[in-house]
């Protein structure tokens, strides 16, 4: 008897291949790219002594929502528990239309879910290991994140973060020394006109005290945070739906609207908040980071930044505490390209009080969108290969294997074609792979020792010896 299989591949139904929206693949040259922009953050963020880790795709669920603001939770990927994932939400009776019971069925069949940012998982990262690490802890990750967000230019479901934090210092030279990171990083980066806003949660509780609405603190700030999206008739309205009155509103424009250098206003900020001891604590530590990159920045890199006390940048996540930042290009219509802040307590939820801590994020998905619109990348970013060595025959194939592992040994990425032929088809293959050199090698260079160079941009073609065009790509 014959027994035939279930199913082929051929017989299976063909499945059109595509992404899920706001993912991407990335090919070789981008990827020489985007390791382009991490080398470089990573270098700078050596420099201020920092240290990577990495933490899972996937936390519990537990640990992320919370965290974030309702807005923020609701774009949390949630994960189905494995096996019969309904079991238990079959003992209860949900009614799927009312948004109430919808969040009471997540817990039942979801567990664990796709980390939303870098920070959280670091919270936990140092409770779980604070018998291990040493205070202050400085750390950075290179890592994706995912959100159900809306996919638009600039904003992906997938994306990378580099984070870079510091738990267990209160000292606002961390706040500081992030502005020249920040500075530092996108300067070799190649961008030459950004700001870095500054702002402090402080500040704005401070004016949420003095219209006499402490306990709408978080209204405010989600809705004065969206001053560039939807404009002040917008930000008014959404306040008006939030609780205030427009007496407070007319209290609040002159605040969210206020103009003139970092010094001017600063003076009107204390006048406006000269009976509130948290929004002047706000201004003084603001003042002290000014005061730490003037001293710094003497010595440092020259200040390519723009730095803005900005009063309308409210970042929408609950857990900062102190100052804040965000990070804009003036140069290509986007949106942050960086940002982050002091957190107090955030190893709180976790069973570890009191440990205050600050970072900053880069968003590589965007700083590698604003390059590539500006053209910045330099040529070295987009090499990956730098030698080609032809192969036209055995002889010459035999020939040139050890001077192949002569290159790599030294440092420098080198291929042999494969297999012999054309030299069309070789040259080709260079182009493609944007290879900037390759070697051609017959019967004259394996009598004579001299390989013929050529350049592929230029179409110069030069006699040397394996030392000289070692020299030379080095």
């Amino acid at each position: 008897m014959v027994i035939k299989p279930f199913c082929t591949f051929a017989a299976m139904s063909v499945i059109k291949p595509s992404l899920a929206k706001g993912t991407r693949d990335f090919s070789p040259v981008e990827m020489v790219k985007r390791n382009f922009i991490y080398d470089t953050i990573k270098s700078v963020f050596k420099k201020y002594g920092y240290a990577e880790i990495q933490t899972p795709s996937f936390e519990n669920l537990s640990t992320l929502t919370g965290k974030y603001g309702d807005e923020g939770d609701k774009l949390i990927f949630k994960i189905l528990n494995s096996g019969e994932y309904l079991k238990d939400a079959k003992k209860k009776s949900f009614d799927f239309s009312e948004e109430e019971n919808s969040n009471k069925l997540i817990p039942l069949i979801s567990e664990k879910a796709l980390r939303y940012d870098l920070t959280v998982p670091f919270a936990r990262y140092v409770v779980m290991h604070q018998h291990e690490i040493t205070l202050p802890f400085k750390r950075f990750q290179v890592q994706p994140v995912w959100r159900a967000d809306r996919p638009q230019k600039g904003r992906y479901r997938e994306f990378y973060q580099c984070d870079v934090d510091v738990v267990g210092s209160e000292s606002l030279l961390n706040e500081a020394e992030f502005i020249l990171i920040y500075n530092e990083a996108l300067a070799k980066l190649g961008l030459k006109d950004f700001t870095i806003k500054i702002n402090n949660r402080k500040i704005l509780s401070g004016i949420a005290e003095i219209i006499g609405k402490p306990d709408l603190i978080i209204d405010m700030t989600v809705a004065i945070d969206k001053l560039d999206k939807i404009g002040l008739d917008g930000v008014s309205k959404e306040l008006l739906e939030r609780g205030f009155t427009e007496d407070d509103l007319d209290k609040l424009r002159p605040v969210i609207l206020l103009q003139g250098t970092n010094e001017e206003k600063i003076i009107s900020l204390k006048e406006v908040l000269a009976e509130s001891e948290t929004g002047l604590k706000g201004i003084a530590e603001i003042e002290q980071v000014f005061d730490y990159v003037e001293s710094l920045i003497s010595y440092a890199l020259p200040l390519t930044a723009k730095i803005d006390l900005d009063i309308t940048l409210a970042r929408g996540l609950n857990y900062y505490t102190g100052c804040i930042f965000e990070v804009k290009t003036n140069e290509v219509a986007m949106g942050s390209i960086g940002g982050g802040g002091r957190y107090d307590d955030l190893t709180g939820m976790f069973g570890l009080k009191d440990l205050t801590g600050v970072g900053v994020s880069f968003g590589a998905d965007r700083i590698y969108d604003v390059l590539e619109e500006l053209d910045l990348f330099p040529a070295s970013a987009e090499v990956g290969t730098k030698v080609l060595i032809s192969n036209f025959d055995t002889e010459a194939e035999k020939y040139a294997l050890p001077i192949l592992q002569q290159f790599r040994n030294a440092g420098i990425p080198a291929e042999l074609y494969p297999s012999s032929a054309k030299l069309k088809k070789q040259m080709a293959y260079a182009d493609a792979k944007n290879i900037p050199y390759v070697i051609l090698i017959g019967g004259d260079e394996i009598a004579s020792g001299e390989l013929t160079l050529k350049d592929m941009q230029s179409g110069e073609q030069n006699k040397l010896t394996v030392l000289g065009i070692m020299d030379l790509l080095k």
